[in-house]
């Protein structure tokens, strides 16, 4: 995620920001543009200071939600690009679930920055009610849910998040459980929206084949598979051809979970870009001067990520050990895996 900074006074202010400490104005993100740009309070809604004609429409989730994008198309829902995509919410009347939702979305932001950076399809369930992406935040035994446990999952562009995991406590409690390195909102939104992008630019565009060279045969019972994982645990020797223990469950997961970690590596190697972090920076043709940025949404192969990748985390890996942290990024990007992330590079931007 990049810096940015604010249209007023250009202080330095971050994605999740919706005032600027320095000069008082009010924030919000104007995702057509990547950037943020200040606010006050108008005659008919918020307006820039810079351009006081032109008003500015805060999302609707603005107050509730936390959500501090604009709404730049008009979209009769008063709802931003990212919040237009929601089905179901928590339960607000329930105090606890008013800053988990909020957690959730801003995890989801940041969902929808990376997709829109990429320029990924995007379709709410109000243009394709049967394929078109949308959200539903359940509470175990709340608002809509049955009297079994919400589990967070895909089903036709459907994703369901239970309202919990935003909960630090009872997330970790899950991950120590299911013996996960690793457990956060936006790698489940990352993860989950892996299952959409797969029936949209895999399955629908008849390119199983290709997938199916790289990661398996997803006919496999789905079911079976993951009943056998949990019951029995990954195969012996797992860490040589899959980024997770998950992963070797089934195509379909191998797929999701490689899908997620390409977002994870280039978001972050965006924010590393942001505040000057690298342990091997590039060099012009000659190789004799620094370049300025490395833009990681623009990648030409997984192979730059890669190589800016690894040694940014050992070294960051290195600092956690040393405050007594566990690894930030606790996975091997083995030959396979490789071969996976640039699959998922080509799908994403040849597609």
């Amino acid at each position: 995620m990049r810096l940015f900074s604010c249209s007023n006074c250009a202080n330095v202010v971050h994605f999740d920001n919706n005032a600027c400490v320095t000069c008082g104005m009010g924030l919000a993100y104007r995702p057509s543009r990547f950037d943020m740009v200040a606010v006050q309070p108008g005659d008919g809604g918020a307006v820039d200071p810079a351009a006081p004609a032109t008003p500015l429409q805060l999302c609707a989730n603005a107050q509730t939600g936390g959500c501090n994008w604009l709404v730049e198309d008009g979209d009769p829902s008063g709802f931003c690009l990212a919040c237009r995509h929601n089905l179901t919410i928590p339960d607000l009347d329930i105090p606890e679930n008013v800053e988990n939702w909020q957690r959730i979305e801003l995890a989801k932001r940041y969902l929808f920055y990376s997709l829109m950076r990429f320029g990924l399809p995007l379709v709410t369930r109000a243009a394709d009610p049967q394929g078109g992406l949308g959200f539903e935040f359940l509470s175990d035994g709340g608002n809509g849910a049955t009297g079994s446990p919400v589990m967070t999952g895909h089903a036709d562009g459907l994703i369901v998040l239970n309202v919990a995991e935003a909960s630090d406590a009872e997330r970790e409690a899950r991950r120590v459980s299911l013996g996960e390195p690793f457990r956060t909102l936006i790698g489940h939104f990352r993860h989950e929206v892996g299952h959409y992008y797969w029936e949209k630019l895999v399955r629908d565009r008849g390119a199983t084949d290709d997938f199916r060279a790289v990661f398996g045969d997803e006919r496999a019972d789905y079911g079976e598979a993951l009943r056998r994982h949990y019951a029995e645990g990954p195969p012996q020797g797992w860490e040589q051809n899959f980024i997770s223990a998950y992963a070797a469950s089934h195509p379909w997961e191998d797929f999701a979970e490689t899908w997620a970690h390409y977002f994870h590596i280039v978001d972050a190697l965006d924010t590393a870009d942001a505040f000057g972090l690298r342990t091997s920076p590039e060099t012009d043709a000659d190789g004799l001067a620094l370049t300025t940025t490395f833009d990681s949404y623009r990648a030409v192969n997984a192979q730059v990520l890669v190589d800016a990748w690894v040694p940014l985390t050992i070294a960051i890996n290195s600092i956690n050990r040393s405050m007594g942290q566990r690894d930030l990024y606790p996975f091997v990007l083995s030959v396979p895996v490789f071969a996976k992330l640039q699959y998922i590079h080509d799908l994403i931007h040849k597609g």
